[in-house]
C-alpha cells in the first residue's frame, strides 16, 4: 500500500507486510520515513492512498468504521497510543482519562480497571489531579494507562517510552514482552529498540521497506543502520589526532 498527504512526497509508496497474532514488532525509520502515518493506517485512522490495510481479513477504512458495531469492536481491539500524550488527555482529571474507554464500551469493571493501571504505572496519588497540570512523564503514563486499560488484542504505541523515567520504561518493557497482544512499537531510541520486541520493520522514507527481519540483527548491521539514517559516522579530535567512529541515534528524551 502507499500513502501520501496532499502537497507533499508520498511517505510510502510501495509497503506491504503482514503482522501474527501476538508479534512484538519494533518500527524503525528516521523522521519523515512514516512510522506515525503507518500506524494510524492500521488503526483505521487515515485510509491508503493506495493498496488495503486489513484487520483480520477484513478492509479497514474511515468509512467502515462509521458502522457504530463494527467500530466499537475494533476500537477495543486494536488502540494506538499517540506520538504526544497531549492529543489523548481531554478529560477532568486522571480518573475520568482512565476511565473513558471502558465506560464508552460499557465495561462493567470500570473501577476496577482504573485501580490497576493507576497502580502499576504509579499514578494513585494523581487520580484526582487534572491531566493538564502533569509533567511531560506523567502525561505519557496517563495516556498509557488509558489505552491499557481497554485490554487490547493489539497495541499501536507511537514512541511510548518518551518522557518516561527509566523505571517506568523497564516496566513498558517487561510488560509488552510479556502481554499476549499483539504490539507495534514505534521508536528512536535505538538503545531500548531490542527490549519492546523481535522483528524489526525499518522504513525507507518515500519507499517501503528496507529490512524486515529479527531487531538484533538489524541492530548490528552498522551499514544498515547508516544507510537508514539511523546511524551516522562522527569525527573525533584528540590533541593532534583525530578519528571517526559510528554514533547511533537515540533521540528520545528522559522524563
Amino acid at each position: 500500500m502507499g500513502f501520501g498527504w496532499p502537497d507533499r512526497p508520498p511517505a510510502f509508496s510501495d509497503l506491504s507486510l503482514r503482522i501474527a497474532e501476538g508479534e512484538k514488532v519494533v518500527l524503525l525509520g528516521p523522521n519523515g520515513s512514516g512510522k506515525s502515518t503507518l500506524l494510524k493506517l492500521l488503526n483505521g485512522l487515515i485510509d491508503p492512498t493506495t493498496g488495503r490495510c486489513l484487520h483480520e481479513g477484513e478492509e479497514i477504512t474511515v468509512q467502515r468504521l462509521r458502522d457504530r458495531d463494527r467500530a466499537r469492536r475494533f476500537r477495543r481491539e486494536c488502540v494506538l497510543l499517540f506520538q504526544h500524550p497531549e492529543a489523548m488527555l481531554f478529560n477532568a482529571t486522571v480518573r475520568d482519562e482512565i476511565a473513558y474507554g471502558p465506560r464508552q464500551l460499557g465495561l462493567a469493571d470500570v473501577d476496577e480497571r482504573v485501580r490497576r493501571w493507576s497502580r502499576e504505572l504509579r499514578l494513585d496519588t494523581l487520580l484526582d489531579q487534572p491531566p493538564f497540570s502533569l509533567s511531560g512523564g506523567e502525561k505519557q503514563k496517563v495516556a498509557l494507562a488509558a489505552v491499557l486499560a481497554l485490554d487490547p488484542k493489539r497495541l499501536l504505541l507511537d514512541e511510548p517510552s518518551a518522557n518516561l523515567d527509566p523505571r517506568t520504561a523497564g516496566w513498558l518493557a517487561d510488560y509488552l514482552l510479556d502481554t499476549r497482544a499483539t504490539v507495534v512499537v514505534s521508536t528512536h531510541n535505538l538503545s531500548m529498540a531490542a527490549e519492546f520486541g523481535e522483528r524489526c520493520l525499518i522504513l525507507d522514507p518515500g519507499r517501503g521497506l528496507r529490512y524486515d527481519g529479527p531487531i538484533e540483527q538489524a541492530l548490528a548491521d552498522v551499514a544498515l543502520l547508516e544507510a537508514a539514517q539511523l546511524a551516522h559516522r562522527h569525527r573525533h579530535r584528540h590533541g593532534t589526532g583525530e578519528h571517526a567512529h559510528t554514533h547511533l541515534h537515540a533521540w528520545d528524551a528522559p522524563g
